[in-house]
Formats: C-alpha cells, sequence, structure tokens
C-alpha cells in the first residue's frame, strides 16, 4: 500500500515569518493550511474547520536554561493526535457532505491515535469508524477512551500486535473485493489529511520562542510511526528554520539505526512503557525517503537518532520530576532524553524542544510509582473512566476481519 504525499510542498512567504510571533495558533493553521487547500476547499470553509477543530492552545513550556517542552496534551482526548483527527474529521464531513453514501474509516492504534479518531469523528454525520487495537497492549485509559464510545464508533480488539493492527488495516483498504462494496479510508497518518495539520504546531512552536532569531533550534520527537516527525520535516522544506529534528525512539529503534548506518531493518515490534512508539515498521519512514530523495546522506543532514529502554526512561522522569517539578508521560520523557543527548554532544545547538504528546495522567499506573506522587485525573479523562467498554474480540486474521466488515 503507497502512501499519499503532497505533488509539492509550498513555501511559506517571508511576511508570514515576519508576522509569526504575532499570530495565535488558529491564524497561523489558517495559513498553512491554506496554502495546502485552497484550490479544493473554500477559505471559509477551512477557517470554519480550524475554529471547531483546533480550539485549545498548545504551549510552549520552558523547563530550564534553554530547554523547552511543546505541550500538545491539551485537546479533548490529553493527546497530540487531537490536533490531526479533529482537522481530519471536519474536513472529511465537508468532503463528503453531498454523497449518500456512509465513509468507513479504520484505523489501527497503539494507543493515543484511536481515543482521538474515535472522539473526533465520533457522532460525526456519514462516517463509520473502526479502530483496531491490541489485545492487552494500550492503557486502561486509552482503552476506556476509544472503547467506550459507541454509535458509529466501533473498537476491535485484536488478539496481536500494533504492527498486526496495522497489517490487517491495510489489507482492507488494499482489498478491491472489499472497496468495491464500502467506501472505505484510512485515519492513520498514512492518510495526509491527517498528518498535515500536525505541521500547523512546529511554526506555532517556534513562534513561542524567545531570542529564536539566528539561534540553532533542535527539535525532538518522540517517535513510533513516524507521522509527528514526518509532520515536522514538511515544515522544515515549507520554510520552518529548524536546525535538526531527533527522531527519539524506545527500544523499537529501527529508524535510528537506519540513520546510523544507512540500512533499514524493519523486525516484530517490542513492548515497552512508551507503548504508542511500539512499532517495528513504521508507515511514515517511506514519506522520510520521499522528502529527502531517498538520500540517507540528505536525512541525516537534517534528522539524528538516539533511543532508549525502559530503565533510561524511568530515571528521566523521576529526575525531571525532582529537578523541576514538571510530570513527563513515558513519551515526552523519550523526547527529553533525546534531547539532552544531542544537546550533550553537538554545541552548535543553541535552544532545544521535546514533544509531549500526551497527558502523564494517560500512564497513571507508570508515571506515579516513579515519582511517588499522585497525579490529578482532569475532568474531561475522568469522564470515561466510569464507562463500559464496548469492544468486539477479534483474532489477527484478515478473513475474520473482512467478514466482519462486511456484516
Amino acid at each position: 500500500m503507497g502512501l499519499y504525499m503532497p505533488e509539492s510542498i509550498p513555501q511559506m512567504p517571508e511576511k508570514f515569518f515576519h508576522d509569526l510571533s504575532t499570530m495565535n495558533f488558529q491564524e497561523i493553521s489558517f495559513e498553512i493550511a491554506k496554502k495546502f487547500l485552497d484550490n479544493d476547499v473554500p477559505a471559509r470553509e477551512i477557517e470554519r474547520i480550524i475554529e471547531e477543530a483546533l480550539n485549545f492552545d498548545i504551549p510552549l513550556v520552558n523547563l530550564h536554561d534553554n530547554v523547552n517542552v511543546l505541550e500538545l496534551f491539551h485537546g479533548p482526548t490529553l493527546a497530540f493526535k487531537d490536533v490531526g483527527a479533529r482537522f481530519m474529521s471536519r474536513l472529511m464531513s465537508y468532503l463528503i457532505k453531498d454523497s449518500d453514501e456512509i465513509l468507513n474509516i479504520i484505523v489501527a492504534t497503539s494507543g493515543d491515535t484511536g481515543s482521538a479518531v474515535a472522539n473526533g469523528f465520533y457522532q460525526v454525520a456519514g462516517t463509520q469508524v473502526f479502530v483496531l487495537y491490541p489485545s492487552r497492549k494500550v492503557s486502561e485509559i486509552q482503552e476506556k477512551q476509544l472503547a467506550t464510545l459507541g454509535e458509529n464508533i466501533i473498537a476491535l480488539e485484536i488478539d496481536g500486535t500494533f504492527d498486526d493492527c496495522q497489517k490487517l488495516a491495510k489489507q482492507a483498504l488494499c482489498d478491491e473485493a472489499l472497496t468495491q462494496r464500502m467506501m472505505l479510508t484510512s485515519a492513520n497518518s498514512v492518510n495526509i489529511s491527517r498528518l498535515i495539520p500536525q505541521s500547523f504546531y512546529y511554526f506555532y512552536a517556534y513562534s513561542q520562542l524567545k531570542l529564536r532569531d539566528s539561534k540553532k533550534v533542535v527539535i525532538s520527537v518522540p517517535s513510533g510511526n513516524f507521522g509527528n516527525l514526518v509532520a515536522g520535516l514538511i515544515a522544515k522544506k515549507m520554510g520552518l528554520p529548524i536546525y535538526k529534528f531527533v527522531a527519539s525512539t524506545n527500544v523499537n529503534s529501527v529508524v535510528p539505526e537506519y540513520l546510523e548506518t544507512g540500512e533499514y531493518r524493519p523486525r516484530p515490534s517490542i513492548h515497552t512503557l512508551s507503548n504508542a512508539m511500539d512499532v517495528g515498521n513504521p508507515s511514515n519512514f517511506a514519506r522520510m525517503l520521499d522528502l529527502y530523495d531517498h538520500s540517507w546522506k540528505n536525512i541525516r543532514a537534517d534528522v539524528l537518532g538516539a533511543n532508549f529502554d525502559d530503565e533510561k526512561t524511568r530515571d528521566a522522569i523521576k529526575t525531571v520530576f525532582e529537578k523541576y517539578g514538571y510530570i513527563m508521560d513515558p513519551h515526552g520523557a523519550v523526547g527529553y532524553l533525546g534531547l539532552m543527548e544531542v544537546m550533550g554532544n553537538d554545541p552548535e545547538t543553541e535552544i532545544g524542544i521535546f514533544i509531549e504528546t500526551a497527558h502523564p495522567v494517560k500512564f497513571i499506573d507508570i508515571v506515579e510509582p516513579v515519582i511517588d506522587t499522585k497525579i490529578e485525573i482532569p475532568e474531561r479523562l475522568e469522564k470515561y473512566l466510569k464507562r463500559e467498554i464496548l469492544s468486539i474480540k477479534l483474532p489477527n486474521n484478515y478473513d475474520i476481519f473482512k467478514e466482519y466488515l462486511l456484516s
């Protein structure tokens, strides 16, 4: 299954960068979205979609010295996937508004994608969502968020790994016998309409930096399927002056290994504390190659790799809390570690940003024992904990999955 990419990456004008620090998140997003959608969606509709979808802030918080945290967990499901999922759901709803068919959306998730997509599409007219997630490999809170909604959201608990869920989704989307009977699309980052809006917050992060001009800025992105990093690289291709990106992973380190050796060796994923990054064959690696003309040398010029095990992840959570009073989730901790490694090894780096992709409460069972402190559960998340899980269990078998879809 191939991945869509824009025919070309538009360049943002010099005036846009001159005005960047005076614009809010929605205004920045509108200017970028217009560059991609102007020929297909009226400007007033783009503005409406952004106002509905991106109605929350994404603050850049200074942790210490020249190290900053981009907090992407202030949306409805407390995870960065809210940005892409909410934008995509409104855009798709607009595009199918004149159709009599139901748009069936398949999404594989290792955690936060499923909850963001489920909530983004919940009760959106003309859509039905199938969320595939690996049995016993997402956190309790993540499962509650993606598997308790009902109505047009159908949660399928697959006996396997995230890679198995992703393979089932890809098989369905490539099955002509199936696609002739159902209007199918993906809500994973293979869908470009979910990935493009993720580029918005890289511009917004840069706009919030103080003393950024002429400084070399490094952004560390905790990475699993690599859609978030690709969105950052698209932002760089559009003119955002980022010095380097860091592909920070857990022990599922096929991309950092590629960046080190030039060889790409996918393999089955390993379960870790940072479960949303447990991906052994990331789909968006193909997009990374495309952006850099399949040149290892060119990718290496912009992207560095780093990987860390669970022990180092726990140590980072504990150390940052004790030194700075800041609570990181396991994914943010991996991002922090990657940033610290690069800033320690590259004296040219002057400002660092790492991305906090999820609120630490979503991994409360992991984080609380490490910091020995109770984490308060936000009200908008607590409501999910009281709901009944409605998922349907299926084996890791494509024929059975296909039969279920057709039923």
